[in-house]
């Protein structure tokens, strides 16, 4: 073999080996991850496989089960949904039911040590939801919630899809496709092997042994936790706001409290959260005015945890027959992971089912979408490496939130700085779309002009306090 590939040439013979790697009917794909990432994956495979008269069999392995409450059913997420994201599948003919969304949020709620303005939606189609990813949080005395992710894999498994309940401990290439090995039955071999697996360190060791030239993301930890509460109660304090802080706390990048219809979820973001730094946060005055008055915000919650965050995406996340999607792959820094999981899980569907499944063909198919997700992450640092310093700078903080009241006190304003606000806080519109809209002249005129309109009063009433005390003496 080796004298007819010097013969014909290497370059001939990647081209064929490349053509050969093409799914057709009777291919079996593995999908290892019943996330968002996976059944996104999943269901658009099945879907465009219909539509190219395409007959293939699709395993999708998750141990968890979403029907569950607590951490065995939960997939350790804020659980935000934009509008816009709703509305993209819906285009695509899915449709997420009523039940599913536990409060439609229409305004934010920025809150600093300076003071507190409400931000109302930019438009009805930038409108966003609060689910939950399993059953309820654990404690949960309602036994008919219904979560997004059981929604998912319930979707792809009426498509055609087959959920395999175990965990998978082993991932080896053959001579035609990739075998998969779990714990409780044989191993099934598949032509395609894709991974959706999140942040799970120990499986996606298992994926470098089939993709050797893949390198797992860099991650930090968050933080977040569901607190209990009367829905009277929920209404009456957050309402259907998102309640948003920007405050003066190190290693805190981003704190949020999210109105669900009987739980309220606290989610931090930043630099290794811990123990010590979730206690300052709920200690803050501002967190908890946004509480009863008697509600016990500094205890322990009976369902928090800690989980890993990807903060840089992992390189080269394809081979011939492998592909990783989602938190595996690429990401969007801090904000819309489900976003990002339908973006990549969606593009990986594509290239699979109408180019091919070597490393080839994802690598210029797939790969610009993780490169585009890539760039837009490395603005996003930009951006928050900003928000750190105006945490830190009452004078530009008092500066927003006189320009945030202008915005929404005149119906007739612009609301450039609203919107960035929406935006940044959701993470609907992409980091490169926000930095150039708070570069426009116009809104850094006006924040200019609400920052030194907020330092006159301060210099006026420190000149007047002199001129008494000169009086005085």
């Amino acid at each position: 073999m080796d004298w007819f590939r010097s013969l014909i040439g290497s370059n001939f013979m990647s081209h064929m080996d490349a053509h050969e790697m093409e799914l057709t009917n009777g291919s079996r794909i593995a999908v290892i991850g019943g996330g968002p990432a996976g059944s996104f994956f999943s269901y658009y495979a099945l879907e465009y496989a219909r539509r190219f008269g395409l007959e293939i069999e699709l395993d999708i392995f998750e141990a968890k089960d979403f029907t569950k409450i607590g951490a065995s059913g939960c997939n350790h997420c804020g659980g935000i949904v934009s509008e816009s994201l709703v509305q993209d599948l819906a285009t695509d003919g899915l449709v997420i039911p009523s039940d599913i969304i536990q409060r439609t949020i229409s305004t934010y709620t920025l809150h600093t040590e300076q003071g507190t303005r409400i931000i109302r939606t930019p438009s009805e189609e930038h409108r966003i939801a609060s689910v939950f990813r399993g059953s309820g949080p654990r404690g949960c005395l309602e036994k008919n919630t219904n979560g997004f992710d059981n929604y998912m894999l319930e979707l792809c498994r009426q498509h055609g899809a087959r959920v395999i309940r175990e965990k998978v401990t082993a991932l080896e290439r053959t001579q035609d496709g990739i075998r998969v090995g779990c714990g409780k039955s044989p191993n099934r071999d598949y032509d395609l092997l894709v991974g959706a697996v999140g942040l799970n360190n120990k499986t996606l060791e298992l994926f470098k042994g089939v993709c050797p030239a893949y390198s797992l993301p860099e991650t930090t930890r968050a933080y977040i936790s569901e607190f209990m509460m009367k829905p009277v109660d929920v209404e009456g304090s957050l309402g259907s706001s998102m309640h948003v802080f920007l405050l003066n706390l190190p290693q805190i990048t981003f704190g949020a409290l999210i109105p669900k219809y009987n739980y309220v979820t606290l989610v931090l973001l930043g630099e290794d959260i811990d123990k010590e730094i979730v206690h300052n946060f709920v200690r803050s005055d501002q967190v908890r005015a946004c509480f009863p008055e008697d509600y016990p915000v500094d205890q322990i919650a009976p369902c928090q945890c800690y989980p890993y965050i990807n903060v840089k995406q992992g390189r080269h996340p394809f081979a011939d027959r492998v592909v990783l999607i989602g938190d595996s792959g690429s990401s969007k820094l801090y904000k819309n992971g489900i976003g990002a999981a339908l973006i990549t899980g969606k593009a990986a569907a594509s290239t699979a089912i109408f180019e091919g499944i070597s490393e080839k063909h994802f690598a210029k198919y797939y790969a610009p979408i993780c490169k585009d997700l890539d760039r837009d992450n490395m603005v996003g640092k930009l951006i928050f490496g900003v928000t750190r310093l105006i945490q830190k700078s009452s004078i530009i903080k008092r500066g927003i939130l006189h320009l945030v009241e202008r915005e929404q006190s005149d119906a007739a304003a612009s609301l450039r700085m609203s919107s960035v606000l929406w935006d940044t806080f959701t993470g609907s519109a992409g980091y490169r779309n926000i930095l150039r809209r708070f570069l426009h002249p116009g809104l850094l005129f006006g924040l200019i002009r609400s920052t030194i309109g907020t330092l006159v009063p301060t210099f006026n009433h420190q000149k007047h306090e002199k001129q008494e005390t000169r009086q005085t003496l």
